[in-house]
């Protein structure tokens, strides 16, 4: 029997926390409740859990700095932030310090839900093995990327576009693949692609992501420079 999918709730509003525990309990999950940020990140450092919901305005740490002292840690639990605020501004702050995925209050069962499975079957998918493509090395259960033995310190989106160009090993993959399969939002602007692999680029330090023009990218098994 597989094991319950441990999520981490972290929401200064008890109701809203409570009934979130209570209905996704309902739905098979195991769930911990948190209402600050000091106790979000003491638990989530922790270890031990599959997902994160996170309460963007919380007291003590803001949900951004909870997750921005999660992946400095290494901690690559995926978060998914609750929030009233709405802006693209907001969403690209959070995107930026690590955040997998941001819903806005007040959402439906089914649309949290939908959300929390995607997460939770990327991380499945990629948590199982070690990918080795010529001197880079990523270990998704570590949220740890090496190349050439140095470690690469990067965001959780960074790592889901990286993993997803090495899972496609010299395969062209198109930015509408990357917004509709690491994303998730087709309807987001391309250039949220090109801001997020110009900076894998950056943090690699070797040019193993190509630019084939006007279809995508590719990573090479061979490093080797932008076409």
């Amino acid at each position: 029997m597989n094991p319950r999918p441990r999520i981490l709730i972290a929401d200064d509003e008890v109701r809203l926390a409570e009934a979130l525990r209570q209905g996704l309990e309902r739905h098979g999950y195991a769930c911990t409740v948190v209402h600050d940020g000091n106790a979000a990140l003491a638990k989530a450092t922790s270890g031990g859990f599959d997902l994160m919901l996170l309460d963007l305005m919380l007291p003590g740490l803001s949900g951004y700095r909870v997750v921005e002292a999660m992946r400095l840690k290494g901690v690559g639990t995926p978060v998914l932030m609750l929030t009233t605020k709405d802006g693209e501004y907001d969403e690209a702050d959070a995107f930026d310090l690590g955040v997998d995925d941001y819903v806005t209050k007040p959402f439906s069962t089914v649309v949290l839900l939908a959300r929390m499975n995607a997460l939770l079957r990327r991380r499945g998918d990629a948590s199982s093995q070690v990918l080795t493509v010529g001197t880079l090395c990523l270990e998704p259960r570590k949220h740890r990327c090496q190349v050439a033995g140095r470690d690469v310190e990067l965001t959780a989106r960074e790592y889901a576009v990286l993993t997803y160009l090495a899972q496609r090993v010299d395969e062209v993959v198109s930015k509408q693949e990357l917004l509709d399969e690491v994303w998730e939002e087709p309807e987001l602007d391309p250039n949220s692609v090109e801001v997020c692999v110009m900076q894998v680029r950056k943090k690699l330090g070797v040019p193993m992501i190509q630019t084939v023009r006007g279809v995508g990218y590719r990573l090479a098994a061979t490093d080797a420079a932008s076409e």
